[in-house]
């Protein structure tokens, strides 16, 4: 594993929106990660080896996306590899607007990688496994991820995450639906290697302006959303909690607080994983940057009660502790 990430994948890791970690899972439709910048307004190819992990649910000590952020996922999972793909507003992961951003896989220039110590996890035998072959597209408003966990006779998985051909977009390299405004999970075939259609390979003639084929899927399954049921504005800049689904929260920051400077104290009142109601007065003193966003520079680490589960956020407010 690369040195900023866990020594494995796991679930449950703390909420870190400053995280470094660059290990992405990829396990269902409702669990995965991809790649993206660690700072707001970055451009995909200016920061390819910086990118860090993204996932839907708190893991591998990574970033968390919000909700809301998802507009499609389409997941399948095929002999070959497993993939995701979708639309969603990007942004929201510091991906600078109109960005058309840029491809991310084990290799880059140097053979380090792209990004640096990035490193991916697949659950497909029924256990997280690291693979060596993998490709990621990002854009600030599409993305499309695919792990190949086997090969065969024909294909390597080399071949089947052949990644050089990024300027061809996610549909053309990952074919699959790309059907805006819906979220599924399916079986499917395996497709053709990019690059390979039938006899035809890139270079020859002229290349097709879309895949061969799309490869036919089975056992699919719609669902309304993909979520992990954090509050938004929970996950600010800088935001580092252990988060329960038996947690609720109320009175966290709100946007209209947006961009001014406060002082004193406000109260945060969240539900412990028993039923019962914790108020706390806070103290705060910071200068806010954005909707719930404290300013990059500020730094602060849990803090553990004798009775209460721990939860830290550094939210607009300041250090918010139960």
């Amino acid at each position: 594993m690369g040195v900023t990430n866990p020594t494995a994948a796991i679930m449950g890791t703390p909420v870190n929106q400053s995280s470094y970690s660059r290990l992405i899972s990829l396990n269902s439709i409702n669990d995965f990660c991809i790649f993206a910048p660690p700072t707001p307004g970055s451009t995909i190819g200016n920061t390819e080896t910086e990118q860090v992990a993204w996932c839907i649910q708190p893991r591998n000590n990574a970033r968390v996306i919000p909700d809301g952020t998802f507009q499609a996922v389409h997941f399948v999972k095929t002999p070959l590899y497993y993939q995701v793909q979708g639309w969603a507003d990007l942004t929201r992961m510091n991906i600078a607007a109109g960005d058309e951003g840029g491809e991310l896989d084990p290799h880059g220039a140097t053979g380090d990688g792209n990004p640096v110590g990035g490193n991916v996890t697949c659950n497909a035998t029924g256990h997280d496994v690291s693979y060596e072959e993998w490709m990621n597209y990002i854009s600030y408003q599409q993305f499309c991820l695919r792990i190949c966990i086997a090969e065969n006779a024909t294909y390597s998985a080399a071949a089947e995450c052949q990644h050089t051909l990024d300027e061809m977009g996610c549909n053309w390299v990952m074919p699959g639906d790309y059907t805006n405004n819906s979220f599924t999970e399916c079986d499917a075939d395996s497709a053709y290697p990019p690059g390979t259609i039938g006899l035809f390979t890139v270079g020859q003639t002229v290349t097709p302006p879309a895949p061969y084929s799309t490869p036919a899927s089975s056992n699919c399954i719609t669902y309304s959303t993909v979520s992990n049921g954090i509050p938004t504005a929970a996950l600010s800049s800088n935001a580092f909690f252990t988060w329960s689904s038996g947690m609720s929260f109320s009175n966290l920051p709100s946007s209209s607080s947006s961009g001014a400077s406060s002082t004193g104290s406000s109260v945060v009142t969240t539900t412990d994983a028993a039923g019962s109601t914790v108020t706390s007065a806070v103290k705060a003193s910071a200068s806010k940057s954005g909707s719930y966003a404290i300013q990059h520079g500020s730094s602060y680490g849990p803090v553990a009660m004798a009775v209460f589960s721990a939860i830290t956020i550094v939210a607009a407010v300041g250090v918010l502790v139960v």
